[in-house]
């Protein structure tokens, strides 16, 4: 009796195994798409899941130096946040999803504008809101550094993250961070058209790339959001866009050069800012790297920045 290859893969979803720490979730069978199907098997791309299993040792070889390594380096670039390790009882054990549905029917309802006075000490400084912001850790540092000039507002849908990130700026005493649960597709027109301050800047940064095609359509930078940014981004404003996934990447970018009347690429007004020949930005311009971007950098995946700057029309 003949048997198939796929016999001898376990019948269970393959994003179980591959699971690199508590704080971050690597998908190893994405890296595979990116990373090995091209230059070692070019004929089968409709196949990344299978090699991706078969090659489960190798994965599992990955999965045990990231838990050991990356994390690490976390928490080296963010120690001078000297965040506490124990948390409080309501957040618990952070064993969170780390892919979510948007478009589900529960997280399409806008979120209600907070009363900005009271979330912020002066509700009249620039604010920067960061779509998609994880942890908290990025916007954290940020917020320590210019705790008198900025105003700093994370939007995340996975609620156990902001939980623990509010849990965080308490504890830090900063009173120019917040943190919001909800969809930011839905919500961040709501949100931003209230604030009393001027919005100088919006971070989308390595976002849910959604690599199935038909999931395209929950990616969180759609022509809705895009509208919403520029139209509410003050004059000198800028939008900083990064994924370590060219395709995620290259799509965000598409977005924002649809509007060449109202956003340039700041490498045309700013030309000490690096920048490839595609126009990737070199370094990340914000002076610190945000967690996926440190567990990107060390898996060897390339980083893919644009920033852009709102000019008079």
């Amino acid at each position: 009796m003949a048997y198939s290859l796929y016999s001898a893969i376990p019948k269970k979803p393959l994003n179980s195994i591959f699971i690199s720490s508590p704080n971050f979730i690597f998908n190893t069978v994405n890296k595979h798409i990116t990373c090995v199907t091209p230059s070692i098997f070019p004929r089968l791309r409709g196949y990344c899941t299978w090699v991706s299993a078969v090659s489960s040792s190798v994965a599992e070889k990955d999965e045990h130096l990231s838990r050991h390594a990356s994390p690490g380096i976390v928490a080296k670039e963010y120690a001078d946040l000297n965040l506490p390790e124990k948390i409080s009882e309501d957040v618990g054990n952070l064993r969170i999803r780390q892919h979510v549905n948007p478009l589900r029917r529960g997280l399409m309802i806008p979120a209600e504008a907070p009363n900005w006075k009271e979330v912020f000490e002066d509700a009249t400084l620039p604010l920067m809101v960061d779509i998609g912001s994880g942890s908290g850790r990025f916007l954290m540092w940020l917020a320590k550094r210019n705790s008198s000039s900025m105003n700093y507002l994370g939007l995340e849908i996975r609620p156990r993250l902001v939980a623990r990130a509010e849990y965080w700026i308490n504890e830090l005493c900063l009173k120019n961070a917040h943190f919001i649960s909800t969809n930011a597709m839905v919500s961040f027109q709501r949100l931003v058209s209230t604030y009393p301050g001027p919005l100088m800047l919006v971070s989308i940064l390595c976002p849910d790339p959604h690599f199935k095609k038909k999931h395209h359509k929950r990616r969180v930078l759609q022509k809705p959001l895009v509208d919403s940014i520029v139209n509410n981004l003050e004059h000198g404003g800028q939008v900083f866009i990064q994924s370590d996934v060219l395709d995620v990447a290259l799509e965000m970018r598409n977005y924002f050069d649809a509007v060449p009347d109202k956003l340039v690429h700041i490498d045309s007004v700013d030309p000490s800012l690096t920048c490839d020949d595609d126009g990737w930005v070199l370094n990340n311009p914000m002076g610190i790297r945000t967690e996926r971007e440190i567990h990107a950098e060390y898996e060897g995946c390339k980083i893919y920045r644009r920033v852009y700057i709102k000019v008079p029309h």
